[in-house]
């Protein structure tokens, strides 16, 4: 059938954009991805508006842009008064930001109500926001016209590690105490029970599921990469010294200064440099450990980057140093598997699930002074071997391309839709995490 082969999908991606990163980067590429295997319309923010134009769309064809700004604008000044600090408090944005989405939902339902019930559409899909914690009070109202809702991929809401309370603290996570209290919010027990679907990013957010509606919920990680917005790829010759790099916003719980401090000996020795690209409120602090570990010789901090330049950057490293102590989903491990580059990351979140013993390292969480020290056997691992290093990125890149493209993604997200159209039997299981290469 027509339908089925090509379902035709009302797509929200309340946070898509082609020129930002993070969330609303995936929520684009993830959204396009789709659009190519079905008759999608996407439904953004209208701040998206001039950039998805600018990025070829036709507005009322393929997107409709809905106005927030009533609410949505008071609700980001009361955010950034709140939340403690320039990039901190990310629990309480993510919290407030609540109230503007049921609003969004409403006026997506005053659009395009009559359309749902009149059939125009075979499924309705939540796509971005991630967050498990925001409702979907579309999810019973789709339910009620019969058209299937499918939510997802969720992810977030990794708990903070017990070692990491005083990074907690600086990151001004104070609602994260008392987190759970999202269970209380409008919607939440209808979103999963009239959900004909729910996509999970994480094992995390798997664990989050009330046991009652994991029937209906498939694994797909949150994150992938275009490979056609790689045209570079790592080239370097694997020898003394070796080149670490790290790449991410200069906060405390991203681990930048646990990568510098287990590398120190190794830069003293001049057997290994490291390139720190990005900036935030940490920056201060990494520059006087390089002063107090005499290292400023072998690290370089590069600041800002822009997204399309860093793939500049990777391609002239052999490792990527990601201490991330609480990451949900981990883009930039994909983007330097994807360049060939060995992972090093913390294993615990998004990261430990895409990087596995043939492709990467993944260090068990433990105390600062464990994760230091298990990064610093590692690095000098590899820079006892350098030889190995061409051979596990090439199939960290090889690993990527076969399960962490967007097209990959949109034909796992196709499998769901066909599930719940009931043109297959048997729910889509794609293994949880994936398999290796």
């Amino acid at each position: 059938m027509e339908t089925l082969s090509r379902p035709r999908v009302l797509l929200i991606a309340e946070s898509a954009n082609p020129e930002w990163i993070s969330v609303p980067l995936v929520g684009w590429l993830h959204s396009r991805a789709i659009a190519k295997l079905s008759d999608a319309h996407i439904v953004t923010q209208s701040y998206n508006r001039e950039a998805f134009v600018r990025a070829g769309c036709v507005e009322g064809k393929d997107f409709t842009a809905i106005d927030t700004g009533q609410v949505h604008e008071p609700i980001k000044r009361l955010s950034s008064l709140l939340r403690g600090g320039h990039d901190k408090g990310w629990t309480m944005v993510t919290a407030l930001s609540t109230f503007t989405y049921y609003y969004f939902e409403h006026l997506i339902w005053r659009e395009f109500g009559q359309q749902i019930t009149d059939g125009t559409f075979d499924i309705v899909h939540r796509l971005t926001p991630l967050s498990p914690t925001i409702p979907s009070l579309l999810a019973q109202k789709c339910h009620r016209v019969g058209v299937p809702f499918v939510l997802g991929p969720l992810n977030g809401g990794l708990p903070w590690p017990k070692e990491f309370e005083t990074t907690r603290r600086e990151e001004k996570e104070w609602l994260s105490y008392i987190r759970w209290t999202y269970k209380l919010l409008p919607g939440y027990g209808s979103t999963r029970q009239y959900a004909t679907a729910i996509a999970i990013g994480s094992r995390a957010t798997w664990n989050q599921i009330p046991a009652q509606y994991r029937d209906k919920c498939v694994y797909i990680p949150e994150n992938a990469i275009a490979p056609e917005r790689f045209t570079l790829q790592r080239t370097r010759q694997a020898s003394r010294p070796l080149k670490a790099i790290f790449v991410g916003r200069l906060v405390p719980y991203k681990g930048a200064d646990m990568l510098l401090e287990a590398a120190a000996p190794l830069i003293r020795a001049g057997e290994l440099t490291v390139e720190i690209v990005g900036d935030g409120p940490d920056m201060p602090k990494l520059k006087a450990l390089l002063k107090q570990e005499k290292i400023e010789s072998g690290v370089e901090l590069a600041g800002h980057v822009e997204h399309t330049r860093v793939q500049e950057r990777l391609a002239n490293a052999d490792l990527l140093g990601f201490p991330s102590i609480r990451e949900f989903g981990g883009a930039v491990v994909v983007e330097a598997m994807m360049m060939g580059l060995v992972p090093i990351v913390v294993d615990y979140g998004g990261p430990g699930e895409l990087v596995t013993t043939s492709t990467g390292y993944a260090v068990p969480l433990g105390s600062r002074a464990e994760i230091v020290a298990r990064f610093r056997e590692i690095l000098s691992r590899l820079i006892a071997d350098p030889s190995i290093i061409t051979e596990i990125g090439q199939r960290a890149r090889d690993r990527v391309l076969t399960h962490f493209t967007w097209d990959a993604k949109a034909r796992q997200t196709l499998e769901i839709y066909r599930w719940v159209l009931k043109s297959r039997t048997g729910k889509p299981n794609f293994g949880m995490p994936f398999d290796d290469v």
